[in-house]
């Protein structure tokens, strides 16, 4: 019974999964499909453009790469399905040996009916009985196994039906194996159509090998010509803000000195008029301090005289029952005790008074302090401002790092750095940016805020745009035509101009990012 479990449980089990990845794959394979068919969209329009490009032969290669990744999820769901179809037989042949079992116990039960059929026989067996407890036994006997033959005649039916629709189930795997199969045997057409393609495609790189290696050559020497031009211009931007960076420092040091000039003057106008408010201000708090001490005296004595003249009360109300006039003066003695309470209590107020108001006085005193402190400050961050003294701004391009969009999206069909041509191995290609080929009329954008240093026109009728954002320069080279102009202020997103031709009849922007001096990889800048 705990096999039969175990293995209800692992059936269960693998279904589950086996059905959630083949799902996933499913999904993933129409994902790759998807991408395919814009591959297919971009390969027709840059086929009528030119179909011996670098950028035709990446979309070539990429397209066969995701084919072959689709026949690679084809082949584990089909293997996920030749699992399922072997579990499922198993179960089949486990549910076909328990059914024969059903059926030959049942068949027992049916020949062991057959000899002792008849209702007679029933009723024989019933008034056979010894006594009317063991008749009812027989009966509740007699129920009980009609009861069991109609209970194992419905297991033998539901176990029929499970054991059909298992075989069903297996059924419709082997279609679908069959079908995944089919789609196997055209992915693979396909793979190999395609791979024909592409090698017929480098054949004809190869036949035109020395046009396009002598183009190649061309285009690397344009490249190092406005390289050339390119570091000149930020070598001269560099030098031109460290000068004015110099400048600025020193009209920001005289302005800071000048500043401070007019800073030290208020603060020290504001100092002498807050000095005669605190000389008056400490002049009251003088007078209030002494006469809290005058009145706290007063008030002391008088709790003293109170306290005597208790005391005498006291002594009187003690004397009292000697005679009335001794009574007289313990009530006059009582009085008198009363006011000098009434005095000692309203000495003591106006000690409380006095005290509130030297109080008082410390702290108007220690406002204005603190008003002197912050009026000098006020004053100065007046002088500085009036001075046009200010922090400078830092620049923002570094922190954006990773966050920026792409001037262009399109292939990337060259990386930066040195790499190598990927037909032509025997030359090497040495690049300070990334090349993206794009559709035709495609525009060029700004990846961040900054202000465009020059225009340059190259030998070959291109232009390239350099702007400058702090220490850093983006490069938006090989533009047909551009949308801006030197010392402009542009944001991101702004137009630059749009993508030109190349010389193999493609659109490739060739964009770069400067630190400085240095070039360094775009695809670690823009996201």
């Amino acid at each position: 019974m705990i096999k039969k479990v175990s293995f209800f449980v692992a059936i269960f089990l693998f279904s589950f999964f086996s059905a959630q990845k083949k799902e996933q794959l499913q999904k993933q394979n129409a994902d790759l499909k998807k991408q395919i068919a814009a591959i297919n969209s971009n390969l027709a329009k840059t086929q009528q453009q030119s179909k011996l490009s670098i950028s035709y032969l990446t979309e070539v290669q990429k397209k066969i790469q995701l084919r072959e990744k689709v026949y690679t999820n084809t082949q584990k769901e089909k293997r996920l399905i030749e699992d399922e179809i072997y579990l499922r037989q198993l179960e089949i042949n486990r549910q076909n040996r328990e059914l024969a079992v059903l059926r030959k116990n049942y068949a027992e039960v049916l020949v062991k009916a057959y000899k002792n059929k008849g209702v007679q026989n029933k009723v024989t067996f019933i008034l056979s009985s010894k006594n009317l407890g063991e008749a009812l036994r027989r009966v509740q006997y007699l129920k009980d196994y009609s009861d069991y033959q109609d209970k194992k005649a419905a297991e033998i039916s539901n176990a029929a039906k499970v054991l059909e629709q298992n075989i069903t189930l297996k059924q419709r795997s082997v279609k679908d194996k069959e079908t995944i199969l089919s789609n196997q045997q055209k992915d693979l057409l396909t793979i190999a159509a395609e791979k024909k393609a592409k090698e017929t495609l480098l054949a004809e790189f190869k036949k035109n090998e020395s046009q396009l290696t002598a183009e190649l050559k061309q285009k690397k020497s344009e490249s190092k010509a406005l390289e050339g031009q390119i570091r000149s211009i930020i070598a001269e931007e560099i030098r031109i803000a460290r000068a004015q960076a110099e400048q600025r420092k020193k009209e920001e040091a005289e302005k800071i000195r000048l500043a401070k000039i007019a800073a030290e003057r208020e603060k020290a106008k504001i100092e002498a008029e807050n000095r005669a408010k605190m000389e008056a201000l400490a002049l009251e708090k003088k007078k209030a301090d002494d006469e809290a001490r005058r009145l706290k005296e007063i008030s002391d004595k008088k709790a003293e005289e109170e306290a005597n003249r208790a005391r005498i009360a006291a002594a009187a109300d003690a004397k009292k029952t000697d005679d009335a006039r001794t009574t007289a003066d313990a009530e006059k003695a009582e009085a008198r005790r009363l006011a000098a309470a009434k005095d000692a209590a309203a000495a003591a107020a106006n000690a409380k008074a006095a005290a509130d108001k030297a109080a008082n006085a410390r702290a108007a005193e220690a406002n204005m302090a603190k008003k002197n402190e912050d009026e000098k400050k006020a004053a100065e961050t007046k002088a500085m401002t009036n001075y046009g003294v200010s922090s400078a701004v830092g620049n923002n391009f570094a922190s954006n790092r990773g966050k920026m969009g792409m001037p262009a999206y399109g292939t990337i069909t060259h990386r930066f750095g040195r790499q190598p041509h990927p037909v032509f191995k025997n030359i090497v290609e040495e690049n300070n940016g990334i090349k993206i080929s794009v559709s035709k009329g495609t525009v060029a954008k700004c990846v961040a805020p900054g202000t465009v240093s020059r225009v340059v026109a190259s030998a070959d009728g291109s232009k390239t745009v350099i702007v400058k954002h702090g220490d850093y320069f983006t490069i938006y080279a090989n533009l047909g035509s551009t949308m801006v102009s030197a010392n402009q202020q542009v944001s991101a997103g702004s137009p630059m101009g749009v993508v030109g031709a190349d010389f193999d009849g493609t659109y490739t922007l060739d964009f770069q990012i400067w630190n400085g001096s240095s070039p360094v990889d775009p695809l670690g800048w823009v996201n």
